[in-house]
């Protein structure tokens, strides 16, 4: 029996084959071998196209099936992760409106703030436990005040995950975890924000039926399996975004457990079972897949929109190397990097800067001193600077983040960003064999009940490596963060 799992990323599209029984992946690939196009129409903005995704959802199952043939009629379930945060809007007969407007677009930061301060302290942060800055409905608001004739042919809007089970089972569906994202979700309350929806002017029917995270989702339609080369019928059955898919796909699901990913954004992601929020909404705070009534799931996230993105950018002015030749490079400059900072905020407004946009930086560059190998030291330890920052503002809340788990992928790969990492958190990293299109195939499984507990969807999963902080090189990588810290606090305040 094979489980199908799908990853709805703004660089790729993923997708694997699991053998359900024995939990091994039998295949793995990605729709297109290039990078997917974020198109950036201002400063600011990023967009891309939902069909372009749903292309690269056939593309990716196709090459599936040229891996490793496999029988459609034994695919037991699927399951989908997805960016989050996106706006997906679509008429009545599903056609796309628009481009969505994704995770990184900034373009609707004073529409959340303007709401923020609408709605007031006493509602904003206690019910909706985010500020709804530049979130899925102040995206909607965005498009209802600049593209007023384009809203009134909305028929529904979703999340780039809703979209790929809408062209999979033809129904419009999201989740309450996919609600909370959305910052449509009142958490003291239980329901969907009412105050909020009234002070943006829209209307509850464009939001999608709740279905659950686990569970029956739809089934894939005749018209999408012909496309897929799968059978009609396979039931979806689990979807969730990206950084609590991944937090599931390593199997962290109780409170004290944390997930990290360095990916085009880099995530830390930490399990709570309290109703808590930063003052400052620098983290956020949202509805973790395995929250229910009686047990409070809540995965509190710290969100890094520059990250692999900057390695990526490093590596094309460097001349196009490969990611190993650029770590081995790396690794050749001192920690520190001989006082070559990077601060990686290039990629939008920044949350964990209370939605700042300040720009990237290179600061303190000798001609004399600094060459390839600093940049690119710099550029990873800016990297774990921006998380660790991050990393401090959840520990104020009161979440005790010790130990880690992520995927060995992206940037995780590097040696060098991995002890960095560890040294300059504190933190004990545990690198395992799985991913986000592996996860959603795990999660399909127990949607389907295929794994009667959440504990048995983790078999023939395999920690392959452990990073522990040694004493030495923390207080080497703390001296070089107080000053990266202190630097960025003077960046902040001339911003």
């Amino acid at each position: 029996m094979y489980l199908i799992g799908y990853d709805i990323g703004s660089s790729s599209i993923k997708a694997a084959l699991l053998d359900a029984a024995t939990g091994k992946c039998l295949a793995s690939a990605t729709g297109s071998a290039e990078e997917l196009v974020m198109n950036v129409p201002r400063s600011g903005w990023a967009e891309q196209d939902p069909e372009m995704w749903w292309q690269e959802v056939i593309k990716a199952t196709h090459a599936l099936q040229k891996q490793h043939p496999f029988d459609p009629a034994k695919v037991n379930a699927i399951g989908i992760a997805y960016q989050m945060h996106g706006l997906v809007c679509v008429d009545k007969d599903g056609k796309v409106l628009r481009p969505s407007i994704i995770w990184c677009d900034s373009r609707a930061v004073q529409t959340g703030d303007d709401a923020a301060r609408a709605l007031g302290e006493g509602y904003t942060l206690p019910h909706l436990l985010n500020s709804p800055g530049n979130f899925t409905a102040s995206k909607l608001r965005w498009v209802q005040q600049h593209e007023p004739e384009l809203y009134a042919r909305i028929h529904k809007i979703m999340l780039p995950g809703d979209f790929i089970a809408l062209r999979l089972t033809g129904e419009a569906t999201t989740t309450l975890s996919g609600l909370s994202e959305g910052i449509f979700w009142d958490f003291a309350e239980q329901e969907i924000s009412a105050p909020l929806l009234q002070h943006y002017g829209i209307d509850r029917a464009l939001l999608s039926a709740i279905v659950p995270t686990f569970g029956d989702q739809g089934k894939v339609t005749e018209q999408a399996a012909s496309l897929l080369g799968l059978r009609a019928g396979i039931p979806v059955t689990y979807r969730a975004g990206d950084q609590p898919n991944n937090a599931f796909s390593l199997n962290v699901l109780q409170p004290g457990e944390a997930a990290t990913t360095a990916g085009t954004s880099g995530v830390v992601y930490a399990v709570h079972d309290k109703v808590a929020y930063d003052a400052e909404s620098r983290v956020n705070t949202f509805i973790h897949v395995n929250h229910t009534k009686e047990a409070i799931r809540n995965g509190v996230l710290m969100c890094l929109n520059g990250t692999g993105i900057l390695n990526s950018w490093l590596r094309h002015i460097t001349g196009g190397k490969s990611y190993p030749e650029m770590n081995e490079l790396a690794a050749q400059a001192p920690i520190g990097a001989d006082g070559l900072q990077i601060f990686p905020f290039g990629n939008g407004a920044e949350r964990i800067l209370a939605n700042r946009q300040p720009g990237a930086r290179i600061e303190g560059l000798e001609f004399g001193v600094h060459h390839t190998p600093h940049l690119l030291r710099a550029g990873q330890e800016g990297i774990v600077y921006a998380l660790t920052y991050g990393v401090d503002i959840m520990r104020d809340m009161g979440l005790q983040i010790s130990r880690v788990r992520a995927g060995k992928a992206n940037m995780f790969l590097s040696p060098l960003f991995r002890e960095a990492f560890a040294n300059t958190a504190g933190v004990t990293i545990e690198l395992y064999n799985t991913d986000g299109a592996l996860g959603a195939a795990r999660g399909a499984g127990v949607g389907s009940g295929f794994y009667p507990q959440l504990a048995d969807a983790f078999v023939g999963m395999e920690c392959l490596a452990t990073i522990t902080p040694e004493k030495t090189a923390q207080a080497a990588y703390g001296d070089a963060y107080t000053k990266w810290k202190d630097r960025l606090g003077k960046i902040l305040q001339e911003s």
